[in-house]
């Protein structure tokens, strides 16, 4: 898989183990930034990850930022992307086996450096289960994405 990581400055501490974490996964990375510790806006980067899911150039995306939590918002107000911020790896797994999360949100100031591979791990580990219930609760997601 080809995986869009971005992260603004708070994330920026946890790229390098993240950009290590995939690579050692056997992935393609498409690196959209930051490349310094200076100040980034976390709506910027999850619009690039985003942007870069929306047009094909990625399969899955990887945002960082000093909770998650910014970055995890932004990322859902694009169509079609489904961000789950994380901080277990049952939850990394599961986003996607339930819910075809295609973004993993990490907060660098609330996971450390230990956890976060573990994490990253499992979220490109899995798969959408397919399972009718799953499948089901996905297109009313989808629905209520494409209503307002």
């Amino acid at each position: 898989m080809k995986i869009a990581l971005g992260c603004d400055h708070g994330g920026f501490p946890l790229k390098e183990t993240a950009l290590k974490t995939i690579l050692l996964a056997g992935h393609e990375v498409l690196d959209l930034g930051t490349f310094t510790a200076d100040p980034v806006d976390y709506p910027d980067t999850a619009l690039a990850v985003g942007q870069a899911i929306q047009r094909g150039e990625a399969d899955r995306g990887l945002l960082i930022c000093g909770s998650g939590v910014g970055a995890c918002v932004a990322a859902n107000k694009l169509r079609g992307i489904r961000a789950g911020l994380c901080h277990d790896t049952y939850s990394a797994h599961q986003s996607v086996e339930h819910d075809d999360a295609n973004v993993l949100c990490l907060g660098a100031r609330i996971i450390g450096i230990e956890l976060a591979p573990e994490l990253i791990r499992a979220f490109l580990g899995a798969q959408f289960s397919g399972e009718a219930r799953h499948v089901r609760r996905l297109e009313k997601v989808k629905k209520m994405e494409n209503s307002g």
